[in-house]
């Protein structure tokens, strides 16, 4: 494998809510520069739903010297829309690609993230939907999602198609362990790859499925939060907020354990031996406050972060800061 990356956000509306309500140019151009020089990561995957914050920092990433996979995410949007999108975002990767090397990731879990596959109106529904082990114990609600996902590989024709005539580079999309793509459609096969207690037996042999398709494998997403017990909870990890109260709060009592973080990072990279490249996600938690004199209220908790960060936005790295630095400069 080629190095750890690092995913960085540049702003989700997620569920009403904005993932990165800050951003400042300089403190963007810091952080990536942070990403290269002191992570010594090979890339960087942008992401985020507002193309001119992309494209500020696919900018400076190329700057820091960093390979840049432009990364847009389309959030609660219909097919049309986002194909309209994405369309749009593949148009600004070209223009990027004059500067260095740029691979445009088609979004990422639009069968969730996006409407007319699972039921529900916000992605937070549909997430939910999908959860829920009752959707695949009810007859009806299955049939009802076996009926939007088949309407997944025409999108995904249209979509790419779509893509290639604004963009000359490598493309990919960003999947879920769970979405069927037709792989021939793309450059690089990729997915987001949690391991956790469900799929701990099975997840060395679905990644060497990935790789039949005969390209490169990569890793979008990985990573795991810092409290005891949350790289077995994965992907849902960060699940341990209430926001029916205010302010938000932990829903219970969990022990902050960086060394859990650290422990993920190198379990996986042993397990991603055969990958090209795997992203840690995330940089840092924007909106999820580091509050360690307020443990019901320390939402960095619930957070993939490599730095925690405080409520005036000050950084504080983690353990797996570290370790992820060292890892890189052992490649």
């Amino acid at each position: 494998m080629r190095g750890v990356g690092v995913n960085y956000d540049t702003g989700l509306l997620y569920d009403g809510r904005s993932t990165r309500r800050r951003f400042a140019t300089e403190t963007v151009r810091e952080e990536l520069r942070l990403i290269a020089d002191e992570l010594h990561a090979p890339a960087v995957r942008v992401s985020g739903n507002d193309l001119d914050r992309l494209v500020l920092a696919g900018e400076a990433a190329l700057e820091a010297g960093l390979e840049l996979w432009f990364s847009p995410v389309p959030m609660d949007l219909e097919p049309d829309q986002f194909t309209e999108f994405l369309a749009e975002c593949a148009a600004a990767a070209e223009t990027l690609r004059a500067r260095g090397d740029v691979v445009l990731v088609l979004g990422c879990e639009l069968s969730v993230f996006c409407k007319g596959f699972v039921p529900g109106e916000t992605s937070g529904e549909r997430i939910a939907t999908m959860m829920d082990p009752a959707t695949f114990a009810d007859q009806a609600k299955l049939a009802q999602l076996y009926a939007g996902m088949q309407l997944w590989p025409e999108v995904q024709q249209r979509v790419v198609a779509a893509a290639r005539d604004a963009f000359s580079g490598r493309i990919t999309y960003a999947a879920g362990m769970w979405e069927d793509v037709d792989w021939s459609l793309y450059d690089i096969v990729a997915l987001d790859a949690y391991r956790d207690a469900q799929n701990a037996a099975t997840f060395a042999d679905e990644l060497r499925d990935r790789a039949n398709w005969g390209k490169p494998v990569v890793a979008t997403e990985f990573g795991c939060c810092a409290y005891r017990g949350a790289a077995a909870r994965g992907s849902a990890g960060w699940m341990i907020v209430d926001r029916s109260v205010d302010p938000p709060a932990l829903n219970g009592q969990y022990e902050r354990d960086e060394q859990e973080q650290v422990t993920y990072l190198q379990e996986l990279v042993e397990e991603f031996d055969q990958l090209d490249l795997a992203f840690w996600f995330s940089f840092a938690g924007y909106e999820l406050p580091h509050r360690p004199d307020d443990p019901a209220h320390d939402l960095d908790l619930s957070s993939y972060g490599l730095v925690a960060v405080d409520d005036l936005g000050e950084r504080r790295p983690k353990a797996v800061y570290g370790a992820l630095a060292e890892l890189n400069l052992g490649q």
